[in-house]
């Protein structure tokens, strides 16, 4: 059951009508409109929402921190995208963005007072924000800055960037907030708009990156397989964590998309939810230590798009998860657009509460609260509800009105917190649109929630960090950065507060027993060796871990004498913690502990499994040599343990066996997969070979896979292993060798003016003389007076490919574009719609069970867009390009011209177009290759199409009744 709760809103005709001479015209406004409109949301019956502030004590709050006064500090995006929304049409500020504080002074339930802790140039859409003691840590590529207020009069005294190097300058995909760990440390993430040259203040370097380019024009260089000072290749998003003088900067996990908060519970572990190119593939995840999350290839130079397998489905490719070395995803959360994230440790709200995920979904209008479950090495995540929406369920998230003016998808919600009163605050970047770098509501409005217990009243408490009892309390309170408050307090006391904080081992509460375990062990030898006992004795599995994770920052790398006897321990993922640190142990040091561990997997837990892989890391030949002889002499007799944990490290030694197993009849044929896939991932020439070897097996699926690898390993980890290919120059055709004569006469300038258009005519009708229209146009090369020539004809190219590129430089004949509101204002049929969509977007798209993987699937478009939205998105397609679909020409040194979405970068490029086809273009014979502005799906007026066609294309879509 849901409860409804009235919500104050705005009023559609007041905002639109706002003009920007100054604060009082916005009090005015805003002061009107809370008078007279308001809008509902939803939360659990036993709890209540009432709405805690809004627009102008503040604008479009991307992330926010809430200090032990209560007051909430929010970071602004006013400036937001503003190569993308024209300052002079909306609300910007000139001295940049600013973060701001809110507070309620006279305690009743809402903010009344709003200040300006700094504004600054350096601050262009800032994502995130941790105020930690007196200092105020802003995440805002290039920069991690350092906001330090030394007397407490909320105007800092000094500005630090204390990190620099991010990729993501005013993008989505950049760095994000920072929080205070229990350990003490410090706790960030990026995504992965690289690349990332980061130096610490100890002088280590991350060296992070991927192919991904775009999203915003200062995201122009980026590039996968490069090394960090640690000789590791990090990926895509980031996980990160440091010391608070920034040294001891760590990657704890990578390859995110974009992670849009890394949220850290009291146990040390690591929560995430993940966007996705598409609209049906979001996550919500669990993340283990060292893991890779499986966006792109492990090395970042290729999209999911290119490594998908032929029989995979989008969720399995798009996190790559079948790939050996890649973490399991949690949650498939569908559509949407996920943005912070919150682990909730407080008693206010009641105890089924405590402990829950929270993952805010700014594209699906809800905060998803999740109970997760321990599931032998992992979390199980099936257990979700609605925490707070703007529709009283799931399922009815997306009502849609063909107007547009359905004000209920305008709830944003970009971060929640817990406040020292325990309640949850959810901030609301309220507008029509999220994503696609834009934003439609011009004033900059947002929201704040405040979620308490229904009928209950929650107020602050009053902290003294002076007494060891009040340094007590902070540690207990249930926002995040004021416990840390407490933690830095106590730490400081050493040994003599060790019995205080040893009491807390029994408090009700068991996040704050956690925290304790964490104090403790920096509490001298004596905390040390508390937690040592907890360690061993303590019957409380969770605690167990959280004593290893604390023990294992104090310890050096190579000692393991601290770590309890693989035998004793029944806890499997205390075992998966000791498996992650033995990461870095040299392999004579590890190899017994490693042997034991591997002793322990039952053959199923992919959590487990791949925990034992990041302890092998590097130690994978090693481990075989001496593991196998005592395995089945013949490989088709090993035990599952035997054949998963060969999948995992696919060790060169093991080619024979996996040759076996693959070639093996009487072996399932998922077995025999498995042997192959693993044998795709070992980069050794006779691993090629071997794959050759079984494309011309008798046994169909075997030759089909073998086939389907040889040709997509030529193209990277394989390709300089063989000749794969004798090199030699393509010959034209007579045909294309008279385009190239046509293509001299077009740019002749002593030819006669009949003789340039008759040529331009010529080469516009080709597909080869397309080709070198095209590639000449990149280089602006096209003399003005055969441009209109061209411009009538290249429209009708037979190449489908050169028609939608051709936009990108030669207007189309149709001379006027198409209007949203009267494609809007139409009925919808579907059923022409269908007949439509069949027609011409079915050679792309996906809906349904129809069309092809070729552009973004559309099956659950209803859930991204209204009509109004949709219909801009197939008017404009250019305005808003899905991530990775991006199109690009390449010329080749050789003449040849190709156009698509690059899929694969490095030493061998690889470009999939307009019909599904990849081609691998060595690196070495580019000559140019050059990012295009508009969209490979074409304009729809291309196609002929009319505005009453595109609302019944947009009624099938969307699943529209026939008239409004």
């Amino acid at each position: 059951m849901r409860q409804t709760f009235f919500i104050l809103g705005t009023c559609a005709s007041l905002v639109a009508a706002l003009s920007f001479t100054g604060t009082n015209t916005l009090q005015k406004a805003y002061q009107t409109v809370t008078q007279g409109d308001s809008n509902q949301v939803y939360v659990p019956e036993d709890l209540e929402a009432t709405l805690w502030a809004t627009t102008p004590l503040f604008h479009n709050p991307t992330n926010m921190d809430i200090d032990a006064k209560g007051r909430v500090w929010i970071t602004e995006a006013v400036n937001y995208r503003n190569f993308n929304n024209k300052p002079d049409q909306k609300l910007s500020f000139a001295e940049g963005d600013r973060v701001v504080i809110l507070e309620d002074t006279d305690g009743d339930g809402k903010a009344d007072k709003s200040k300006v802790f700094v504004q600054d140039k350096d601050l262009v859409a800032p994502l995130g924000i941790g105020v930690i003691g007196n200092k105020v840590i802003v995440s805002c590529a290039p920069n991690l800055i350092v906001y330090t207020d030394e007397n407490g009069d909320d105007i800092p005294d000094k500005k630090e960037i204390i990190l620099t190097g991010f990729g993501g300058l005013d993008h989505d995909h950049s760095l994000h907030s920072l929080t205070a760990g229990p350990d003490g440390l410090w706790h960030f993430n990026t995504g992965n708009a690289g690349s990332h040259l980061v130096k610490d203040k100890s002088g280590w370097t991350l060296r992070s990156g991927s192919i991904y380019i775009g999203g915003t024009p200062y995201n122009k260089n980026n590039q996968g397989n490069q090394k960090s000072d640690d000789g590791r290749v990090w990926v895509g998003g980031l996980a990160l964590r440091m010391n608070p003088d920034a040294t001891g900067l760590k990657v704890m996990a990578h390859n995110f998309r974009n992670s849009y908060e890394t949220a850290i519970d009291s146990y040390g572990n690591y929560w995430q939810n993940d966007n996705d190119d598409q609209v049906v593939t979001c996550r919500t995840s669990w993340v283990m230590e060292g893991s890779n999350a499986g966006y792109f290839s492990a090395d970042g130079t290729r999209y999911w798009q290119a490594d998908r397998r032929p029989d995979q489905d989008m969720f399995t490719a798009h996190w790559h998860q079948e790939d050996p070395g890649v973490l399991i995803a949690s949650d498939n959360t569908g559509a949407g657009s996920p943005t912070g994230m919150l682990v909730y440790e407080g008693d206010a709200l009641g105890p089924k509460y405590r402990g829950t995920v929270l993952s805010c979904e700014a594209g699906r209008n809800v905060v998803w609260m999740y109970w997760p479950k321990p599931k032998g090495a992992g979390y199980d995540l099936s257990q979700r509800i609605d925490l707070i929406s703007s529709f009283p369920k799931v399922d009815e998230h997306y009502i849609w009105h063909e107007t547009g003016q359905d004000k209920r998808k305008w709830f944003r919600p970009s971060d929640a917190a817990t406040g020292p009163d325990g309640a949850i605050y959810v901030a609301d970047w309220y507008d029509a649109v999220v994503g696609g770098h834009q934003m439609h509501d011009k004033i900059g409005y947002g929201r704040i929630y405040r979620i308490t217990p229904k009928g209950k009243k929650l107020t602050t408490p009053k902290l003294d960090l002076n007494t060891t009892a009040g340094q007590i309390e902070a540690l207990k309170n249930p926002a995040i950065n004021v416990r840390n408050l407490g933690f830095v307090a106590l730490k400081a006391e050493g040994e003599k507060v060790i019995p205080e904080v040893k009491a807390l081992l029994k408090a009700p509460n068991p996040f704050v027993q956690a925290r304790a375990v964490w104090l403790l062990a920096q509490l001298g030898p004596k905390g040390k060796a508390e937690v040592a006992t907890i360690l061993k004795n303590n019957p409380d599995n969770q605690l167990k871990i959280t004593a290893f994770r604390a023990l294992r920052q104090l310890y050096p790398m190579n000692d393991l004498s601290w770590i309890p006897a693989i035998n004793s321990i029944t806890d499997v993922a205390l075992l998966r913690e000791i498996a992650i640190a033995l990461r870095d142990v040299p392999y004579e040091t590890s190899k017994n502990l490693l042997k034991a561990l591997i002793a322990k997997f039952d053959g199923k837990d992919r959590y487990y499994l791949e925990a034992l892989g990041i302890g092998l890391d590097g130690k994978e030949e090693n481990i075989y040599r001496d593991l196998r002889p005592s395995w089945p002499k013949n490989p088709v007799q090993w035990t599952p343990q035997q054949a998963w944990l060969t999948w995992r490290i696919h060790p060169k030694t093991a080619l024979s066996d996996l040759k076996t197993r693959a070639t093996t009849a009487t072996l399932p044929a998922d077995e025999r997969k498995r042997a192959i896939t693993a044998l795709a991932f070992i980069k050794d020439k006779e691993a090629a070979l071997t794959m050759l070897e079984l494309s011309k097996n008798q046994l169909k699926d075997v030759a089909e896979q073998a086939f389907y690898w040889v040709n997509f390993r030529k193209t990277n980890d394989w390709q300089d292993l063989l000749n794969w290919q004798e090199a030699a120059a393509a010959q034209l055709t007579p045909e294309q060798k008279k385009m190239l004569e046509w293509q001299k006469i077009m740019l002749d300038t002593l030819a006669s003016k009949p003789d340039r258009e008759n040529a331009a005519k010529s080469l516009a009708a080709d597909v080869f003389g397309g080709q070198l229209i095209l590639a000449t146009a990149s280089e602006y090369k096209i003399p003005k007076e055969v441009r209109p020539v061209i411009a009538e004809h290249i429209f009708n190219n037979p190449d489908r490919s050169i028609r939608m590129m051709a936009g990108d430089y030669f207007p189309r004949p149709s001379g006027k574009g198409l209007s949203i509101n009267l494609a809007a204002s139409f009925p919808s049929d579907a059923s022409k719609g269908q007949k439509i969509f069949q027609t011409n977007c079915a050679i792309c798209h996906r809906f349904g069970k129809d069309g092809k993987d070729i552009g973004p699937d559309l099956s659950l478009i209803g859930k991204k867009f209204d009509k109004p939205g949709l219909l801009d998105a197939i008017i404009n397609p250019s305005a808003s390009m899905a991530f990775g679909y991006e199109p690009w020409i390449i010329q080749t040194k050789d003449q040849n011209t190709y156009y698509g979405f690059i899929v694969g970068d490095g030493a061998t490029v690889v470009l999939k177009d307009a019909g599904g086809q990849t081609t691998a273009i060595k690196a070495t014979n580019i000559a140019s290759r050059k990012q295009l502005t508009n969209s490979l799906m074409p304009e729809p007026s291309s196609l002929g199409l009319k505005e009453k066609d595109l609302a019944d294309l947009a009624g099938y879509l969307l699943k529209l009744p026939a008239t409004k």
